[in-house]
């Protein structure tokens, strides 16, 4: 069954994630809203996407772990950045040759094809003569921050909700854009603040910095989205083009996503990593049995760094 919903009203398309209860992202998601906007491509009745969730209080946790720990573990061995970086390159390379990703399931790059279809959808997002905005109803971290980034626009609800990069505290980087997307968003000091602390932000202070663009009223949310959507649907979709194409066309992107995949590869293939991930899957599960939430305080060991010893 589906979890990506699309409702069209005039030349606005609402596409909205429903994936209770935590509305985690994953490879079959990501393949999903990677062909929804390849067929935007041709529809000029479009003018303006936005993407919200359809779990109340939740954005996007954040991507599917366990999914993250299955790719990492396919290799069976650590890779170094520049090994996993060759592998990932072959990988893209060949990725649309028939029964290409049945071969590559028997390769290290086993698992790991959703991190290039993640760049490739958040890619075709800043391509596209489309406006996307992000309504951003709850919590976005890892996965849902990065998703927003490729957005045009964000527009957060207020409230006590958070937004972040929070994959260092399993030992991972984020993969999905962050190191390249959040450093143009909010600049580099405070990316690199963002990350290495792994302390999701609040929407005050994301708007502070840049990170959101606007904050409403949760109530609200999707009536503003969808005004700021209809208003820049009616844009001239040639300027639309050419403006994201100055803004997003920077060659050095390009690479640094590339840099990014191989660095994800290499930083989660690591025993610690994947311990950790292993561990902080138990977390989720032990907060399912409880019916509790992943509120600030239950993944504030996390934050801490006493959840998991790296050190040891």
């Amino acid at each position: 069954m589906s979890v990506v919903h699309t409702e069209r009203r005039g030349r606005v398309l609402t596409v909205t994630l429903t994936n209770p209860p935590l509305n985690f992202l994953n490879g079959s998601i990501m393949d999903e809203l990677y062909e929804l906007f390849l067929s935007l491509d041709k529809d000029h009745s479009v003018g303006a996407v936005v993407l919200t969730s359809g779990v109340k209080d939740v954005f996007i946790s954040h991507y599917d772990v366990g999914e993250i720990l299955h790719g990492v573990e396919a290799a069976g061995v650590e890779l170094p950045a520049a090994v996993a970086g060759s592998v990932l390159r072959a990988q893209s390379a060949i990725e649309h040759v028939p029964g290409a990703r049945q071969l590559m399931g028997r390769t290290p790059a086993h698992g790991t094809q959703s991190l290039l279809r993640y760049h490739q959808t958040c890619a075709l997002m800043q391509r596209l003569n489309k406006v996307f905005i992000a309504a951003i109803n709850g919590r976005a971290l890892g996965g849902g921050s990065e998703l927003a980034l490729a957005c045009d626009i964000r527009i957060m609800a207020d409230g006590p909700y958070q937004i972040g990069q929070p994959e260092i505290c399993v030992g991972i980087i984020p993969g999905g854009g962050g190191t390249q997307r959040l450093p143009r968003a909010v600049g580099h000091a405070r990316a690199l603040e963002i990350m290495l602390e792994g302390r999701p932000l609040s929407p005050d202070e994301a708007r502070e910095i840049g990170y959101v663009h606007h904050l409403v009223d949760p109530e609200n949310l999707l009536e503003f989205a969808a005004e700021t959507a209809e208003r820049l649907a009616r844009r001239s979709p040639a300027a639309v083009k050419a403006i994201k194409h100055a803004v997003y066309g920077d060659p050095s992107l390009a690479s640094g996503l590339h840099r990014e995949r191989a660095e994800f590869v290499a930083a989660g293939s690591t025993k610690e990593a994947r311990a950790a991930m292993r561990a902080y899957l138990e977390f989720l599960d032990q907060l399912e049995e409880r019916g509790e939430d992943m509120s600030e305080e239950n993944f504030a060991p996390w934050i801490e760094g006493t959840a998991f010893d790296f050190t040891g």
